[in-house]
């Protein structure tokens, strides 16, 4: 039996998994898999490089071609480089979802994900981890929050950034996203059947990983894991 669980946190954009996820990983010792962060650094170099980002094959050959490394500390590096904050542009952040969709690049990123995870020890956060990329995973999460609210806080994420946001535009950006994601073939954003809900728009980022560090313990308890 694993000595460490693997807990699979999804939800839509803006929920607040990424933040949660490090915490909590944080708290526990856990290592840390931002699965969002893999497609985004593939969506980078796409762009990048001008690939179709539409195109299954071509964006497979590109994924074969490149090293995505997390560290602990949260940053990210392509081909060692970081990219930390490259991958988090507007451009990026609305292609995302088109090279998510590509079956093959989904098969890709699912198997290296699943290596990482091997040993349990991890907290994943993404949209389908619960149901596809881990779904034996020990504990389920799926964070939820209102449009509006998921909106306020990536408008305020960026003001802080420095990057001029539009509100309503982000709000109507953040709607569409949802809609890609859970219309998607492969792999379609979903709440695992079972998975617990925490709804987070009327919670602090404290309040939501206290809530889901209780389930943690609770899980443990159960399952004899010491």
């Amino acid at each position: 039996m694993k000595e460490k669980i693997n807990i699979a946190i999804d939800g839509p954009a803006g929920a607040g998994k990424s933040t949660v996820a490090k915490l909590v990983a944080r708290n526990l010792g856990y290592v840390y898999i931002d699965t969002g962060a893999m497609y985004r650094t593939l969506t980078y170099k796409a762009i990048k490089n001008g690939v179709n980002l539409h195109h299954n094959q071509q964006l497979n050959h590109l994924l074969s071609e490149t090293l995505i490394q997390l560290t602990p500390e949260g940053k990210v590096f392509m081909d060692g480089e970081e990219v930390t904050d490259l991958i988090r542009t507007d451009e990026v952040t609305n292609s995302v979802s088109f090279v998510a969709t590509q079956s093959d690049v989904r098969f890709e990123m699912l198997t290296r994900q699943q290596e990482m995870a091997l040993d349990g020890g991890t907290v994943m956060d993404g949209r389908d981890i619960g149901t596809a990329v881990l779904p034996n995973a020990e504990v389920k999460i799926f964070l939820s929050a209102t449009v509006e609210e998921r909106a306020k806080r990536r408008y305020e994420e960026n003001l802080s950034k420095g990057y001029p946001t539009d509100f309503e535009q982000l709000k109507q950006e953040i709607a569409l996203r949802d809609k890609r994601d859970s219309e998607r073939e492969t792999a379609p954003l979903k709440k695992a059947e079972d998975a617990i809900e925490v709804d987070t728009t009327k919670m602090s980022i404290d309040e939501v990983v206290s809530s889901i560090l209780r389930i943690v313990e609770e899980r443990l308890d159960e399952r004899g894991f010491v």
